[in-house]
């Protein structure tokens, strides 16, 4: 198994903070994984993306140029990536936030309105969660039990009450699937 996936937003998405948490959970899960992060010139409000590649054997790059999914939390993220998504590949659309229809007819699209979710478990700022939990039961990549167990490694800050609230994103998204 080999999953090369490409997340892309505006910084503040929880783009980055997503793609550590994957690659962790991957970590857990005894997969080999890279992460690549790229900002833009802003931080928060400007581009961001980054390269997670999960896999059984050892990964050669931790770019990925042509992912086989591709998560786009805003319309200019699907823009840019869109080309780039390999033929037959998953791209996950922010449902919420993206209004433009994905232009390719060649890959399967998953629409999973992240931002209305998160704010159904009453924390906005998980809409990142919720997209890696849908991205966890549509791939089979990751399981979502390693995400859970991930966050608080990764975060490891984060009191009880937001712990639980992003394992309910997670959730939510998993079920959103």
């Amino acid at each position: 198994m080999y999953q090369g996936v490409l997340i892309a937003g505006f910084g503040g998405q929880g783009v980055v903070s997503g793609g550590i948490l994957l690659a962790y959970a991957g970590m857990l899960d005894d997969k080999y994984v890279t992460f690549f992060p790229s900002y833009g010139a802003e931080m928060r409000g400007g581009t961001a993306n980054c390269s997670v590649v999960v896999s059984d054997d050892e990964v050669a790059s931790p770019v990925v140029a042509y992912p086989d999914s591709l998560i786009v939390m805003n319309e200019p993220s699907l823009t840019t990536f869109e080309p780039n998504l390999k033929e037959g590949g998953l791209m996950f659309v922010n449902s919420s936030l993206i209004e433009k229809k994905p232009a390719r007819s060649d890959i399967e699209i998953v629409n999973v309105p992240v931002n209305n979710l998160a704010e159904e478990v009453g924390s906005p700022k998980s809409a990142n969660m919720v997209m890696l939990g849908a991205f966890s039961k549509k791939t089979g990549a990751i399981k979502l039990e390693s995400l859970f167990e991930a966050i608080p490694k990764v975060f490891p800050k984060a009191n009880d009450e937001l712990i639980q609230k992003n394992i309910a994103a997670l959730k939510k998204g998993a079920d959103a699937c």
